[in-house]
Formats: C-alpha cells, structure tokens, sequence
C-alpha cells in the first residue's frame, strides 16, 4: 500500500494486539455517515473497507462508499467503484510476460528520456513458478528428478529472466520451481487474511485482498482472502498502481446446510455446486457461501469449492472469516501474533463469522444439503457437465455417438496396441492423474486416494497395462504428510509416483502418451479417455490424442487406472482379480470417512508447513546454480532467444496518445466462431506442431521438435504467440465447413491457409481485421495472450452475443473492441460466410456501452447495418482504449509523474 486517503469520512482508528499499535479504517465509524452495513455481504464489505481507505475526494468519493452500502440487491448496480488490491499473485507461464512487459516498459520510458526506476511493481508481487514441468518420465521412483532435470533443460532461459527479475525489480519476488503450485502455496503460505504495511511511519493493518493472473487465484476465498483471476494486462496496471475500475456485483447467497455422506468427497461437492451455480447463472457476480455447513466445513474443503468459482462462472466463491479460517492459520503455520491480528480486526470490523450473526441479504439465493452429495464426475468437455457416478457409463456411451461422432456400428471396435499383447478401444482411460489445482490442497481426498491404492495394492492389483499414470501434489508438504501416513510407498506400486510439484495434466502438460497407444488412437481414430482431479476438461487441453476428459476426485483415479475403461460401471463392475483369485469391486477398495479421518489426524503436523515453506525460496540445485545477469535496470534482450523478445506495444509510442482511433473501415473476417470459445482455444497452450506456423518459426530459428517445449513456456515471444493464436487444434471456424484447427480464408481470393498466414497477408495489405463470435465468447482461463495474440494478428474487433468477464476486459486493456449483438441478432441471423466486409462506424467519440453501427456489405454488393453495443464499459477503460492500451496509457503516466 503507497498511499492512504484522506479519510473524510473520519474512519482512522487504531487497534493494539499484544501491545503493538495498528491503524485502521473502520467500517462501523463509517456506518455513522453511510448508514447501516451489517448485513451486507461480507465480501461487499472487503470492496468498502477498500474504498475507506484510499478515500481522498478524486479517485475514491464519499459517494463510493455510500454506494456499496446502499448496494440494492433487487437489481443489478450500475454504478462503479475503483479497488486496489493489497497485492499480485503470478504463475510463471503468466508471470513471464508480465516481467517482459515490465522490462520493455523500463525500455519505453527510457526512449521517451524518461526514468527507468519508475517502473517497479507498487504492490508485493509473488510470482511461483508451477506451470513449466510435464510429465515425461512418469511411474518410477526417479520420476520427479528426471523431470526437474528436463524442466530446467527446457526452461533454464526463462527461470534466468526472471532471476533478473527479482534482483532488477523491487516488490517482486519468486518462489522457485517444484516448491508448489501458485493456489496452494498461497493458501499455505504466502496469505496472511489480515495484511500489514507500513505507511508514513505508521503500521496499517487491512484485508489481504489480491488479483492473480490465473483464474483459479479464487482458490484463496475459501480462507476468507478476497481475490480473482485477471489477465495479465490487468494484473500488471494493478501493480503499477492503477485501481481497477469494478461495478459493484451482484452477490449471490449460496447457503450450506447438513453434513456430507459416507463416501462422497469435496470433490463430489464442489462438482454439484458447480452444476448447480451454472445453472443458476452467476457470470461476473460474486458467489458468497453461508449457513450452518460452515460450522464444521474446513477451509480445505471451502478451498476446493472458491477454486472452481471459474467453472462456474462466478468472479468469486467467498467464504467469511471465522473460527474455522483461525484453525486452519494455525495448523499451516502462522505465527501466534498473526492469528490475534485477524481476529481482532475482523471482529472490530463486523466482517469475523459467527454462528449467532444474522445471514447477509443477498442479491438472490440457493441452497444445498451436504448431505444430498453422491459420487459423480464431470465431463466429457466441460467442468459444470457434472453425471452421477453411477451413470457415468450409460452417459458416456450416448455421448460417443452423439457428441464425439462415433458411428453406432463402430463403438465396439478394438485395436492392437503394437508390441504388446493387449487391445484397446473407445472409452479406454489413457491418462489417469492426481493433479494439483483443485485437489491437492485438500488432504482428505489424497490420503483417501492413497488408501485406495493401500487396498488395491493389498490385493494384488496393478493399473491396466495402458494407463498413464501420475501424481502431481499441490506442495511439497503434501510428501510429507503422505511419506508420514505411510502411503507413499502404495501409491509409488500404483504407478502414482510423484512427477512434479506443478500444474501438469490440468493444464496440458501431460506429456507424452507411449507411441505406440498413441499409433493405436489415431490409426483407429479411438476415442481416448482421461480422468483427472484438476478442474479444467475443455477439449483438445488435456491432451491432443485424448478426445473425452473427465474431471474426478484423487481416489477415483486411482479406481479407474484399476479398471482402465469408461465403458464399464465403476460402480458395479470387477476391478480386478486378487492374488488370491477373488474378484474385486469398488466397494472393496474404498475408504471410510472415518478411516481417513484418523490418518488425516495422525499425520498432518503444523510443523510440517513451518519446515517446509522456511525454505520455500531456496528451490532445487538447478535453480541455485542459474547464471543471471544482475546490475542493470534494463534487460540485455537477445535477439536469439526463442523464449524471451522485446513485445512490440511500446515502439514508436509517443508522449500523447494518437487522436481519436476512428472508426473501422473496410475489415475481412478472419474467423466465424460457434459458442463457448475458450481461451484455451484463442490462446496458444499445450504442445507446438512442427507443421504448425510456430512450429516452422522454432525449425528456421535452429530448434528441434524434441525441443519445442508448450506455448505455455514461450510466453515471453511474441514472434512465436502471435502464431498460435486461434491455432487450436479443435477450434472451428465456419468460413471452412467441416474443418478443424486454425484455418482461415483470404478474400476476395478464397485462399485457404493458418489463420497467422491469412492475417499476416492482410496485414501487408493493410487490412483490418474481425472475429465474430456466439455465446460466452473468451471463457475459461484469464489468458492475456488471448487479447495480445488477437491485436498482433491485426483483429480491431471482436463480435459476439455474449463474453466471459475477463477476456473482454482484456481485449480492452489491449485496445481491441468487444462488441455485443443485441437481442435476437446472431452471425447466422445475419447469414455471414466470411466474405463479407465489414465497417463499424460511429467510434469517434467513445463512451461507456454506447451503440455503435455494423455495417456489413456483402460480395454482391448488398449492404445490411445493425446496431451493436460496445463493451467498453467504464470511463477507465475508455482511457486505455485512447491510449491504444492500459499499459501505454499507465507508462504515459509513469512520464507526468516524473
């Protein structure tokens, strides 16, 4: 925290915790102006607290404050509040164009006789590096050391930038590789609930609040922190300083009643709720967990809940401080002093949950009996496609032939595997994996999976010969409490030996499947199965070979790997045989709740955190023996690299914005696209094609397809970004009828080619270009080169029927419009094919949400205009679109303060 406001209001208070002094704003003080706040929700109540602090009559008003407590939850708000968040939360496949951008705006200043030092972060920034390890060596005991050693192989470019970074930037600082993944380690570790900072001579103590530039940052709200995910565009403007302009949400009420049943884990919840808060609609509203389940719900189980607030839709899934949040501070190691602090602050602050406290109105609610919760998973593409254990087959089998377009006559084709004695077929499970977001944060489902594999181990059985198989835990502490329950050495004869402490299957860093299942699936064209307990299914993430993923809790993969088919119900079926030739079922390798219960209590320690994470920025031998260039406040780009380039955002800027952007005349189509395009299909992910532009762009620049590493990796290039974007290998785009993958036409030619190939052609014509788009264009995960990906293509717009919160604010941040058809308007209404031209027209004056004109004019000439509402929705955000993007706009900013 820079700066505090000049508090007004008259809200500055101190409070004394074991004889230490803080100041605070206090909410209750405020009432006596604003009015009554009590039964606000409480994570309104974060969003006041923050704008009582930085209050100063400009950029924080009295009215901000009254508006929040006058927050009418009939009827969504519209008006608009700033928040600053007490700091940033990076992964390093995010984190590293974020210290590119970083690094090319101490470049930019410079170039416009400015001061480099200018450019620092303003908040504490945490960036952990969890994204880069893949899962090549899986199923032996030397597993994990074999794939740090690839990683740093691979990656040993990126991990020195960012070394350089944490020495050249202040407030920025890494935790390094196979420490843990972002979510847990910041659940674990790096937040406090009540965060401290020193102003002007003064100790201020306030809510840990936060954004990440991973959508799962929501994770965290199940400890009572109030966070989300943004882009990296966002992320970076908050850490610069600049408040995120936010229209006060709709909050819903989700209440929690009863206790969960014999056999149902918190994933099995968290997939109800899910399906649930899907159905009910809560894109861009917060989702705020109340009722009595909370008495006894711990915070791990509430983490695996707000963790999956994406698939659901929501920019949160909070959950109060309470009683509960004190235990869990305590048993992961926080200080003494720490724990008084929270609670001292949150009781001052009418936001500490009790039983007695009266429930918070709500915009709206719904309600779910803990108990009603029964076995289920998700899938096969989607996280809220939730299906009862128990069908899970019959679903299935209709989907093949329905949604996954296997003939009827075809479902039961076999197909040797080469080199082996053995067949596999459609619905096979290739890929069994204990992932880390999501699930590892949460004991009772990791000590159930291993006394599944205690079971099965027991029993003589082994996962079937066609089974990937791996563990990826969350922390490092998660060894440890697994070394101490004894179920290491179970889960390693499994083949669920532990491959990394990173995000791995969940984000497609699953690795390679052995070749010859690999020839198998797609000589045959087999629909492969993966089952995994991350939170993210979308098709062609996982794994390009594996066309159905299913999203399932820990001990549930373990059970699958055992069966090694969909096609079969895991509830009734043989597993196995025993040694002793009995056969096996489900119900005979499943844990009770009270077996887990006692293992979680004897070998769970708080001084396994304490040790841990007090060597949490050591990192392993490879990270300490990095050669990094340190002493400079510009970094030394190497024009080499195929990792790391100077972005081009900042070349030729000058110290005014250009005028007025004007409207868009003349534009091609460079992609018609359906529903439910994700940003995994927009941004490049997963693994790089060798016929693939960046593919080609790697063999000219003298790199071998072994490797070519993710995209993921690469996130620093441009050059190499540029060209995956839209490049996904099952995106559809409707100007090429029965296509797959990045495909695009140029016109008035008609050629086929890449999309990169289409746009770079155009771009050399000078043409301007447009996507247009359906319904929840941009969900999924806060991916910033989606937007970066779709400006450098030359894409001055985007056209769609509805967009994900994130990606729109993104495509803002990097000065591309979002358009919104109105009501009753579509693509296909409008009949487009893709070779039509496209104007829009009324864009000289922006403001928030106005309507501005499509005009399409058709290849024979005839003309059609209709009226679309530009989603540029705030004042802010009419600035970064002038500036031709918030970064330009805050570096030119950087120069006034000068």
């Amino acid at each position: 925290m820079k700066s505090v406001g000049h508090d007004s209001l008259k809200t500055g208070r101190e409070l004394k915790v074991d004889g230490k002094t803080y100041h605070y704003f206090s909410i209750p003080e405020a009432e006596k102006t604003i009015g009554d706040v009590s039964r606000l929700p409480v994570s309104l109540k974060v969003l006041l607290e923050n704008v009582l602090r930085f209050e100063d009559a400009r950029s924080y008003t009295q009215d901000d404050a009254k508006a929040i407590a006058g927050w009418l939850p009939a009827g969504s708000s519209t008006k608009e509040v700033p928040f600053k968040p007490s700091r940033i939360l990076m992964q390093d496949f995010t984190g590293v164009p974020g210290v590119v951008d970083l690094a090319a705006m101490r470049d930019g200043i410079v170039d416009l006789k400015g001061d480099p030092e200018k450019v620092n972060p303003l908040v504490p920034v945490n960036l952990v590096i969890d994204h880069s390890v893949m899962v090549d060596v899986y199923g032996t005991k030397d597993a994990l050391q074999k794939n740090i050693t690839i990683e740093f192989d691979r990656n040993g470019e990126r991990y020195a930038f960012l070394r350089w970074g944490q020495e050249a930037f202040k407030n920025f600082s890494v935790v390094p590789p196979d420490t843990g993944i972002c979510h847990q380690v910041n659940l674990e570790y790096i937040a406090q609930v009540a965060w401290t900072a020193e102003v002007g001579g003064k100790e201020y103590v306030y809510p840990d609040t936060l954004f990440g530039t991973d959508s799962h940052t929501t994770m965290v709200n199940g400890l009572g922190v109030l966070g989300w995910g943004v882009g990296g565009i966002e992320a970076e403007a908050a850490m610069l300083g600049q408040p995120i302009a936010m229209l006060i949400p709709d909050v819903i009420g989700f209440k929690l009643t009863g206790k969960l049943p014999e056999g149902a884990t918190a994933t099995d919840l968290v997939l109800t709720v899910t399906q649930m808060l899907r159905k009910k609609g809560v894109v861009g509203k917060f989702v705020e967990f109340f009722g009595p389940a909370l008495d006894h719900l711990p915070v791990a189980d509430r983490a695996t809940i707000a963790n999956m607030a994406p698939e659901y839709g929501a920019t949160c899934g909070f959950f109060p401080v309470d009683k509960l949040t004190l235990d869990y501070l305590h048993e992961t190691g926080r200080d003494a002093h720490r724990l008084k602090l929270v609670e001292e602050y949150y009781r001052a602050q009418g936001m500490f949950r009790t039983p007695e406290m009266a429930d918070p109105v709500f915009t709206d609610t719904l309600e779910l009996d803990l108990s009603s919760v029964v076995p289920s998973i998700s899938g096969p593409k989607r996280p809220q496609d939730r299906v009862v254990l128990t069908d899970a087959t019959s679903a299935f089998e209709k989907e093949l032939t329905a949604g996954l377009g296997v003939p009827a006559n075809d479902i039961d084709k076999k197909a040797s595997v080469a080199g082996t004695n053995y067949e596999i077929g459609h619905g096979d499970v290739v890929i069994a994996a204990i992932t880390s977001c999501t699930n590892t944060s949460n004991p009772a489902v990791l000590i159930a999976a291993g006394l599944v594999a205690r079971k099965a181990r027991a029993l003589g059985l082994t996962p079937k010969p066609w089974v990937k198989t791996s563990l990826a835990p969350g922390s490092q502490v998660v060894t440890d409490y697994l070394n101490r329950a004894n179920l290491t050495e179970d889960l390693d004869a499994m083949g669920f030996n532990t491959v990394g402490y990173g995000c791995t299957t969940c984000i497609g860093n699953s690795g390679p499947i052995a070749d010859n299942i690999v020839d198998a699936i797609e000589g045959n064209k087999l629909v492969a199965v993966s089952v995994l307990s991350g939170n993210r299914n979308f098709e062609g993430r996982i794994s390009p070979n594996v066309r159905a993923n299913y999203l399932a809790s820990p001990p549930l993969v373990v059970a699958y790997s055992l069966l090694g088919t969909m096609r079969q119900d895991i509830t009734t079926a043989q597993i196995g045989t025993s040694k002793d030739g009995k056969p096996v079922y489900l119900k005979d390798i499943w844990p009770s709740n009270k077996e887990i219960a006692d293992l979680m209590g004897s070998a769970i320690t708080r001084e396994q955190f304490i040790e841990r994470y007090a060597k949490a920025s050591i990192g392993p031998q490879e990270w300490q023996d990095l050669k990094v260039a340190t002493g400079s406040q510009t970094y030394a780009w190497d024009g080499k690299s195929t990792y790391v380039q100077d972005p081009p955002y900042f070349k030729g800027m000058g110290v005014e914005p250009a005028a007025g952007a004007g409207d868009v005349k003349g534009a091609r189509i460079l992609a018609l696209l359906g529903d439910n395009i994700t940003t995994d299909h927009i941004s490049p992910a997963g693994s790089i094609k060798k016929d693939s532009p960046a593919g080609k762009y790697l063999i000219e620049h003298g790199v071998e397809p072994k490797d070519f590493n993710s995209y993921g990796s690469r996130r620093g290039n441009d050059r190499i970004m540029v060209r995956g974007t839209f490049a996904n290998i099952r995106i559809k785009n409707e100007m090429l009828p029965g296509t797959e993958g990045g495909l695009s036409k140029h016109f008035p030619d008609g050629k086929e080619g890449f999309i990169y190939d289409v746009a770079m052609q155009y771009k050399a014509e000078g043409t301007p270009l447009v996507v247009f788009g359906g319904k929840e264009y941009g969900m999924g995960s806060s991916r910033d080169w989606a937007a970066k990906g779709t400006l450098l293509l030359g894409i001055k717009a985007v056209i769609a029927e509805s967009f994900e919160r994130i990606h729109r604010s993104n495509l803002v941040g990097m000065g591309v419009l979002p358009l919104l058809f109105k009501e009753g308007t579509t693509r296909k209404t409008l009949n487009l094919k893709g070779d039509e031209v496209i104007d829009i027209v009324g864009l000289e004056t922006i403001t928030p949400r106005m309507d501005v004109t499509l005009v399409i004019t058709r290849a024979d000439g005839t003309k059609d205009e209709v009226q679309l509402l530009c989603r540029i929705d705030t004042l802010d955000e009419v600035e970064y679109y002038r500036h031709g993007g918030i970064l330009q706009y805050v570096l030119r900013g950087m120069l006034e303060a000068a």
